[in-house]
């Protein structure tokens, strides 16, 4: 279940930058396209139709982000490790540690 709100989570991202990138910062957008003669919406209607579109969109992503949380396994029990990285920094082996040494090598010690 989860996969299948990822991938309407991506969809959705995708539609919604295919919306803004329609819309015109200056309030023509699409509608701008179209002649005077040709209005079937209307100018006004347009610009509100893609801005609804628009907070729609947003607002699936953020329902749909939300609502993944409840899909992701959460594994409390001591058999299942926190993350995998940590079990393996657990299992690795120790490196052998090196005494200090007492003088530089090259150097001689005052006399």
């Amino acid at each position: 279940m989860f996969t299948v709100i990822s991938v309407l989570i991506v969809v959705a991202a995708i539609l919604l930058i295919l919306v803004v990138l329609i819309q015109n910062p200056k309030g023509g957008g699409i509608a701008s396209n179209f002649s005077a003669g040709n209005n079937i919406m209307g100018v006004k209607r347009t610009t509100d139709f893609i801005e609804k579109l628009t907070w729609g969109l947003a607002i699936v992503i953020i329902v749909l982000t939300l609502s993944s949380n409840a899909f992701v396994s959460t594994a409390t029990s001591d058999e299942a490790p926190e993350s995998i990285m940590q079990d393996q920094v657990d299992d690795a082996p120790e490196a052998p540690v090196q005494a200090p040494a007492t003088q530089m090598p090259g150097t001689q010690a005052p006399e």
